[in-house]
């Protein structure tokens, strides 16, 4: 235990050494006009022009100003003192330049050369310039009154990520910062990822020549302890402002009675237990403590644990305990070990659209999406087969697929990426839906709006009301990136659905083509039959197969019919075209959004309200609370039954789908059918033909016979005038084209002509015997005998 005495004396050594300005190079943005850094003529820094001061602070008076290139797109931040420093000062100055200049690393803002027209002394200082960072600072950030109880779980885990690879950075190259706080972390917008950077580096120490230092100056609210007590120190020091800084950005609050001045609650918390993280005073005034993280913050319980035990680990009281024992095998101490560890935990994060439940699972190594499907169904109840997993862009998750493709590469928190569980099973979900809890603080004015509370109380209780109703908004908005991941699958369904029409119908016309053609050869066919028939070629067979043929291709026509699923198709385009149209497709959380900037309004009020011996009721608050439930129900009501319609759709076109595809596969069949038909009915037609030139051809040969013999006698035999053209004006015979022979000359010349065409086809007949195996001959050539 200290003295009264001794108490003094290191309240003493802390404000001799503390500056005037404990804040830093703030990111404050001052309603006063700019004023030119000392030293700084109008037109000296040629083509730069300062645009605003960033911040003042520091360890005198020191100007932090943005200056901007008038004809280039540049930006840089330049550091100047505007009075004069004592020699321990100016020292410190140029070895922050030093200090800066020698470190590069993506998480520690970068010193750059000072351009030339700006490059001379100010007050026998040199100017410091760096990289501009546009995102303002963490404190601005923890300010705002949305983060009233902590920032978002993404947001926490890229802190964690980016100021502890600058840390370890910073130590492995023996420096230690001693001034980590919200106002020295800087956030710069890199590629559309927001990055955070360490900056004012005034107060590090270069510990290379000595491991131990005993002289401190720095802001007080995240002072390691050790520092207040004047002892001497190493880099635990920054372990210590680190988890303070992140236990802030969780819990929207320090974790040590963050309402008291630090010398208050160092007294009470200093025999606190090392697995301690959080100290809070009970209305009795007695101080509450816990190993756990304060409710509500917006982690997910399976990270909760484990930055529970890193917490532990930054904020142990004793210095040498602080960030625990070195890891032998990784070289670093345990508190980055389990750091990293946090990092790289893939955690799938799904959204249970039945029930409007988040669940979460930690993924080990290659699982398969089947394994996390059978786990899903012991937390939720819905079957493994019912189960449809969609991402936010309505794309169905891939079951060949490792289920890591539920977790993007670098992409951490549950409000960044999420993955929708929809029942298959089911078209209309009813609930019941999971409803955010109140916290007791929030129930307690809920059960009685009109209790009077003292202000400084009063701010917590509405910090949570703000939270939550914030909260109530995000479910909405969550659920309704759900809706839309419904509306981009069904849209993806119906465009395969309206790809599978386009090619029915293409399939369709085509087929009625080939059989319009063959409906009209078969007629032909016909026709061309019962016109030779007369003259002694008919075919019992060769008529039936026509027939058979005609009748095929009436049923092929009818398979091509497809009327009434295009009639089903165009009246889902319509509905889903009408689903999209409807206002209930679009967001409907306006009017929370409202109720929620009025609790945020309400809360800047109370801040701003002095807190000593005021009281005050929360009636306006319970109002905003309860509008905000009842505008919910309305909006979830109206968002789930515009959600069944869009899962009843889809369901239409699932059910649709298969008979398109037996309607398509049909009239492929039908069409690879169509064209042997064709084939077989042009081969009978060819045969049809060959045997009246066979026919044409023994009746000349015994006609000519016959004429050969007549000749002799000088006269024309009866047998040679029957092949003559008739003289009966009914029917033209089809052989009436041939001349008879005058004279015994000319006949035997025809005679011998007939021969040779009758050798020549023969070749042509045992040609296309061999090299086609399907030779004329083989065919079946009963009917001739008929």
């Amino acid at each position: 235990m200290h003295t009264s005495r001794e108490k003094k004396d290191a309240r003493a050594s802390v404000a001799r050494n503390r500056p005037r300005n404990s804040g830093g190079t703030r990111g404050r943005f001052p309603s006063r006009p700019m004023e030119r850094p000392p030293g700084l003529r109008p037109g000296a820094g040629g083509p730069w022009e300062m645009r605003e001061r960033l911040g003042t602070g520091g360890f005198g008076n020191v100007c932090l100003c943005l200056y901007q290139h008038r004809e280039l797109d540049l930006k840089i931040a330049i550091k100047s003192c505007r009075l004069e420093l004592s020699t321990k000062n100016r020292e410190r100055w140029c070895h922050e330049i030093q200090i800066m200049k020698k470190l590069n690393h993506a998480n520690v803002v970068k010193a750059c050369d000072v351009p030339e027209e700006l490059n001379f002394l100010i007050n026998d200082v040199p100017l410091l310039a760096m990289e501009y960072c546009s995102g303002g600072d963490l404190r601005k950030l923890l300010n705002k009154p949305e983060n009233c109880c902590g920032l978002k779980e993404s947001q926490i885990l890229s802190l964690l990520s980016d100021i502890g690879s600058g840390i370890r950075y910073l130590h492995v190259n023996k420096i230690i910062h001693r001034d980590l706080k919200p106002e020295n972390i800087v956030l710069q917008d890199v590629g559309g990822k927001i990055m955070h950077k360490i900056i004012d580096l005034g107060y590090a120490k270069d510990v290379d020549q000595g491991s131990l230092c005993t002289s401190f100056v720095g802001t007080l609210q995240y002072l390691a302890p050790e520092l207040f007590e004047n002892k001497p120190y190493t880099a635990t020091v920054d372990y210590w402002s680190f988890g303070t800084m992140v236990f802030e950005c969780i819990a929207g609050y320090r974790p040590f009675l963050h309402h008291l001045q630090p010398f208050t609650w160092h007294e009470k918390i200093k025999k606190k237990d090392p697995k301690c993280i959080f100290a809070c005073e009970e209305m009795s005034g007695e101080v509450r403590f816990s190993s756990h993280l304060p409710q509500p913050n917006s982690l997910c319980s399976l990270i909760v644990e484990p930055m529970e035990n890193w917490l532990q680990l930054m904020l142990n009281w004793d210095p040498q305990q602080r960030g625990g024992p070195v890891d032998l095998t990784l070289k670093q101490p345990r508190c980055f070990v389990l750091m990293d560890h946090i990092l790289n935990l893939k955690i799938v994060h799904i959204l249970n659209m039945t029930s409007a439940k988040i669940v979460s699972f930690l993924l080990p190594p290659d699982e398969s999406l089947h394994s996390l499907q059978s786990r899903i169904e012991r937390e939720t109840g819905i079957n493994t087969g019912s189960q449809e997993l969609l991402s936010e862009t309505g794309i169905s998750l891939d079951p060949r697929k490792p289920a890591s493709q539920c977790v993007l590469d670098g992409v951490r928190g549950c409000d960044s990426y999420m993955v929708y569980l929809f029942d298959k099973s089911k078209t209309v979900y009813e609930g019941p839906f999971a409803s955010r809890s109140l916290s007791d603080c929030v129930n307690y004015i809920v059960q009685d709006s009109k209790i009077q509370l003292p202000i400084i109380q009063l701010r917590k209780v509405w910090a949570e009301a703000v939270h939550y109703v914030s909260g109530l908004k995000e479910d909405y908005s969550r659920l309704f990136q759900g809706q839309r991941a419904a509306m981009l699958s069904l849209l993806r369904y119906n465009a395969n659905l309206t790809k599978m029409k386009n090619t029915l119908i293409s399939a369709s016309q085509q087929l009625k083509a080939k059989l319009e053609f063959f409906h009209k050869s078969i007629q032909l066919d016909l026709e061309r039959y019962s016109e030779q028939m007369t003259y002694g070629i008919s075919s019992e067979k060769m008529l039936k197969a026509w027939k058979e043929m005609k009748e095929k291709a009436i049923h092929y026509a009818e398979v091509g019919v497809i009327g009434y699923l295009e009639d089903q198709i165009m009246s889902l385009h319509t509905e889903i075209m009408e689903l999209q149209k409807s206002p209930y497709g679009r967001r409907q959380g306006d009017l929370m959004e409202s109720l929620e900037q009025r609790a945020i309004d309400l809360y800047k009020q109370l801040k701003h309200r002095p807190s000593d011996h005021s009281y005050s009721d929360s009636t306006e608050m319970v109002k905003i609370i309860v509008h905000t439930v009842q505008s919910q129900d309305r909006v979830l009501k109206e968002l789930f039954g515009h959600l069944s319609k869009l899962l009843g759709c889809k369901q239409k076109i699932i059910d649709l789908l298969p008979q398109v595809e037996m309607a398509l596969s049909n009239i492929k069949e039908a069409d690879n059918t169509v064209l042997p038909v064709e084939y077989e009915r042009v081969e009978m037609r060819a045969c049809n033909c060959f045997c009246l030139f066979v026919l044409f051809f023994f009746q000349t040969q015994s006609s000519a016979r016959s004429l050969v013999g007549s000749s002799l006698e000088g006269a024309v035999t009866p047998q040679a005038s029957a092949w003559l053209p008739p003289t009966s004006a009914e029917r033209e015979h089809p052989l009436s084209c041939v001349v008879t022979p005058q004279d015994g000359e000319t006949l035997a010349q025809m005679i011998e002509e007939n021969l040779n065409c009758l050798g020549h086809l023969s070749t042509i007949i045992h040609e296309a015997n061999e090299k086609q195996g399907n030779s004329l001959m083989n065919l079946d050539w009963s009917w001739l005998t008929e």
